[in-house]
């Protein structure tokens, strides 16, 4: 390939990548953008791209609307809780359909995965009966309890252990090791990429989690953000202005924790899917 050819192929790749980049950035500028317009000028047509004054006030006015911050910290402290029992419920699944051999560990682990293939509605009026019959309806332990264990997470854990070396758990039994002293002491430590997978891709997905919340909650002070934002979208009239800074605040810390810590989730996930 000639030298004018191979840059005009990479200048095409360039600008290819550049345009997926803003297609998929532009939406989170343009949330920030409207959160400092005014209500009339987002709803405007043809739309506004200007503000005629900055509308910092918004941000101010979200406090005002609904309890942002102990809100945030349901929502913080249901995501320390589930992606906490993720960790170490998939942990332990997965070592034990990796490496330990059982009666009927594959019917079980298709059952498991079996999961991933059915929509998780299906499942929201047996997981409210219980919830319910446990009396937990309005709080912290009956958002967590349905999200605390995942199929995702214990397919992601077993793929990793599969591809360690049979060579680390016989020179920890020679060594007088038991299965758990094994799991604990030689495997987890090694299983740091997977785990950096699971705790990014179970924050994320408990953060900005809604169906389940709204379904059992109905105080605002049980209530996680997400359930709170959607809260400003009114029978009559939407304020979407407040709506998108209590939104672009909501966004914020895990976007901050996805940027520092992408290099570990994409070698997460590059190791999970090399073998099993």
């Amino acid at each position: 390939m000639s030298r004018t050819k191979r840059y005009g192929t990479m200048w095409l790749t360039h600008a290819v990548l550049i345009l997926g980049a803003f297609t998929m950035v532009f939406p989170f500028f343009w949330q920030i953008w409207l959160s400092l317009m005014s209500n009339a000028e987002v709803t405007a047509v043809p739309p506004t791209l200007i503000p005629a004054q900055f509308k910092w006030q918004n941000y101010v006015t979200v406090f005002e609307r609904i309890p942002f911050l102990n809100q945030f910290w349901n929502s913080v402290l249901i995501t320390v809780i589930r992606t906490i029992g993720q960790v170490v419920l998939c942990s332990l699944a997965g070592y034990a359909f990796a490496r330990m051999h059982f009666r009927g560990r594959g019917a079980l682990l298709a059952v498991v995965l079996s999961i991933l293939m059915v929509p998780g509605q299906i499942y929201l009026l047996p997981q409210y009966q219980l919830i319910q019959g446990m009396h937990l309806l309005d709080t912290t332990w009956g958002i967590v309890l349905p999200g605390i264990f995942s199929a995702f997470g214990t397919f992601l854990m077993r793929q990793f252990f599969v591809g360690l070396p049979n060579e680390l758990e016989e020179s920890a039994r020679l060594d007088g090791a038991n299965p758990f002293q094994i799991f604990y002491l030689v495997m987890l430590p090694l299983a740091k990429p997977a785990i950096s997978a699971v705790v990014i891709t179970t924050v994320l997905w408990s953060w900005n989690d809604l169906l389940w919340p709204l379904v059992v909650t109905s105080q605002d002070k049980s209530m996680p953000l997400s359930v709170g934002i959607a809260m400003f979208a009114g029978r009559d009239t939407t304020d979407y202005s407040v709506m998108m800074a209590a939104a672009t605040m909501a966004m914020a810390p895990i976007l901050i924790l996805f940027v520092a810590l992408q290099r570990r989730v994409i070698e997460g996930l590059a190791h999970t899917g090399l073998k099993g």
